[in-house]
């Protein structure tokens, strides 16, 4: 994200490759003259500088090999000055020391370019056609991964077996006693070709996984022995998981064999706790071997570049879920009309995908509801001063949850540039608001005029808790908040040594013991409540990580201030109070007629000067005139509340999947069909030819 701070980022960037240029250049003058002590200096300097920039700026490091200056060549020709000044110094013998220390120097450099010769065969060997999460995968002969040092970090590897080298050098340079640099020598090339054999033995056949040929036909077998029937397929960039993760406790409740199917390998490690299997899939030649596997249905919860490649599946019929449902157009994507079925929440998104006119049918349109919205309590009436306990004692508690300024550079995408400071500063203003504010988190990815926003919006919330004073919870909450961040991290996460690579995790995360997913719900639960009981109620909150979650954050306010989107419509499962920001230019009643989400809401303008009333309608419920409004619109977007949103999601798996056992049906007595017709044909074929005599069978009988 976009902020002050990179200015002084880029400012610290320079200095340090101008710095790496003036430790070169007195490096080679001192080598030159020869000035020993600025030899020595410079030399030094210029391998810390490296190995910190290394450790610390890898990015700006990166910039250098892309002009060819790697870590390789900067480190060559640092020990190449130095030998340079070596020659150059009197009291060194040239043929008995600085020979032998110049052939050690060469046969480091081979070394080393051995060592990553066996890393890459290494790391080769170590990749799979595909990667799992809660498979049991004993029979691919996984292992621990090699030192991470030698097998992965070519660069630092490097920087650091030098070191000894260039202070033996730099030592026989100061005293000109050879024997020093032949000890540095001889400790840098000892350790490089130890580890080079030991990183080499990942090639042998105890530390070797299965060939690419028997992993397939592992995975051809454990699709045949679990039997999927309903799927999630995702695909997206590193901060999209969320877009699938809101999915998982649903994927999980449905009837049948669930599973996740992934494209990229960093989203293995992406998707929170579950106990879903998951397979991640790089390849379009191993996904079609899903074709031939019993999956009938693949949900998305996004469209992607690589969806169209797994529409190419016939047997799998394929449903749009979403991540989320507004009235903006990503919301009514023409890519949808590519699914089989379109799910929706309500009634609201149908007559949205007929108004937009791209060509989904209505019959193709199932409304299902939104069953993740289950944890979202419902609205309690206000009483004097507080509602219903939700802001708690004497505070009515707003949260500001804007969303981020998207792709096509419209000003009604979000409130944070154009209003979010109006609307914080008026909420700022009345003592007896508690403030949560939580940015999406893409805030700032797009236009940096929203990430500096939302940082100025951070800093003022920041200041007024200064200003702020009140009780705070005791200690014990600390330490209870404590004790369950440590259980649900156990829970949720896997620890992995620092050289863990792609097979050790898959190796460590297979099949999970037990019902972990409902022991991850209760100490989410129990997470929420130690968070929020260990925070004082007077003092507002920026919220931008993970925890607390959405929902977390609805089920604490009284009052939501948002901008179109999908936060508005999960919202109203609660039926409190919302307002929304109007940015896009539109009039209040074009406004409303063009977004029927915010037809029960409070409209704001920019100023936001209409925050005060709106407090007020808020504590005072014989103010609050859009009650009624709010019960409608939740049914016209949500949908009913009987049967349950979860029965409906999986009648409609459970529909879909029937449609694609049918088609496998039809395709199956097809082919029943046509082959004897076909070997009908062929018969006759054959006959005729004998009957009549075809050149090949008078040429044949002469034969």
């Amino acid at each position: 994200m976009p902020s002050a701070g990179i200015a002084p980022r880029r400012a610290v960037q320079l200095a340090a490759l101008l710095a790496m240029l003036v430790f070169f250049t007195t490096q080679l003058i001192g080598a030159v003259l020869p000035n020993v002590p600025l030899l020595i200096a410079a030399s030094a300097g210029g391998l810390a500088l490296d190995l910190y920039l290394q450790h610390k700026q890898p990015g700006l490091l990166s910039l250098l090999s892309k002009v060819r200056f790697d870590v390789t060549v900067r480190q060559l020709f640092r020990d190449m000055l130095i030998v340079v000044g070596l020659l150059r110094i009197e009291g060194i013998d040239p043929l008995h020391e600085q020979a032998p220390l110049t052939v050690g120097l060469l046969l480091f450099y081979v070394t080393h370019f051995a060592c990553q010769a066996v890393a890459v065969l290494v790391r080769r060997r170590r990749q799979l056609p595909f990667v799992t999460r809660n498979i049991d995968t004993t029979a691919l002969r996984l292992s621990d991964a090699p030192p991470r040092l030698f097998a992965r970090q070519h660069g630092r590897r490097l920087l650091r077996l030098s070191a000894p080298i260039t202070a033996g050098l730099l030592v026989t340079a100061g005293t000109t006693n050879g024997w020093w640099g032949g000890i540095g020598v001889a400790v840098g090339l000892l350790v490089a070709v130890v580890g080079t054999v030991h990183l080499g033995t990942w090639l042998l056949p105890g530390k070797r996984v299965v060939s690419e040929a028997k992993a397939l036909e592992w995975l051809d077998k454990w699709l045949a022995e679990y039997r999927p029937t309903v799927g999630m397929y995702f695909s997206g960039g590193t901060t999209s998981a969320y877009q699938a993760n809101m999915w998982l406790s649903t994927l999980a409740a449905l009837e049948g064999n669930p599973i996740i199917v992934l494209r990229e390998r960093f989203m293995v490690q992406k998707i929170d706790a579950t106990d879903v299997p998951i397979v991640c899939l790089p390849k379009v030649a191993h996904l079609m071997r899903l074709e031939h596997s019993t999956l009938k249905v693949l949900l998305h919860p996004a469209n992607s570049g690589k969806t169209s490649q797994v529409l190419r599946i016939p047997s799998i019929k394929h449903a749009f879920i979403n991540h989320g449902e507004s009235d903006k157009l990503s919301s009514c994507n023409p890519y949808a009309k590519a699914y089989d079925e379109v799910w929706v929440a309500g009634p609201a998104a149908r007559e949205r995908y007929q108004l937009a006119d791209i060509g989904v049918e209505d019959k193709d349109v199932v409304e299902v509801g939104r069953p993740q919205l289950a944890p979202i309590r419902p609205y309690a009436a206000a009483s004097t001063g507080a509602l219903g306990g939700a802001g708690g004692e004497d505070f009515t508690t707003v949260l500001y949850a804007p969303t981020w300024e998207g792709w096509d550079g419209n000003p009604g995408n979000t409130s944070v540039i154009l209003a979010g400071e109006n609307i914080v500063r008026e909420l700022l203003a009345d003592p007896k608001v508690r403030l949560l504010y939580k940015p999406h988190p893409m805030t700032g990815s797009v236009d940096p005029r929203a990430g500096r926003a939302d940082e100025r919006i951070r800093a003022m919330i920041t200041e007024a808790n200064t200003k702020r004073g009140g009780a705070r919870p005791g200690a014990e909450a600390a330490a209870e908040l404590a004790r369950r961040t440590e259980e649900l991290n156990r829970l949720t996460s896997t620890s992995f040594r620092a050289s863990a690579d792609e097979i050790e995790r898959m190796k460590l995360q297979g099949a999970p013991d037990g019902d972990r997913a409902a022991a991850v719900a209760a100490a989410i639960t129990a997470w929420e409540n130690a968070y929020w009981a260990s925070i004082p109620v007077w003092e507002h909150q920026i919220i931008t990580g993970p925890r607390p979650a959405l929902f977390a954050c609805f089920n604490q306010s009284d009052l939501l201030i948002s901008d179109v989107s999908s936060v508005v419509s999960d919202y109203l499962t609660s039926e409190k109070p919302y307002a929304v920001a109007n940015t896009s230019g539109l009039s209040e009643a074009e406004f409303k007629a063009g977004f029927p989400t915010v037809r029960a809401a409070t409209i704001l303008t920019p100023d936001a000067h209409g925050v005060p009333a709106l407090l007020e309608a808020v504590r005072d419920p014989e103010k609050d005139t859009n009650v009624a409004a709010r019960a409608e619109l939740k049914v016209h977007l949500l949908g009913p509340s009987d049967p349950p949103s979860l029965v409906r999601f999986d009648r409609a798996a459970q529909a879909l999947c029937a449609k694609a056992d049918a088609r496998r049906a039809r395709m199956a007595t097809r082919l029943a069909d046509e082959i004897p017709a076909q070997r009908e044909a062929r018969d006759a074929a054959e006959e005729a030819e004998l009957e009549t005599g075809s050149p090949e069978t008078e040429e044949t009988a002469a034969v």
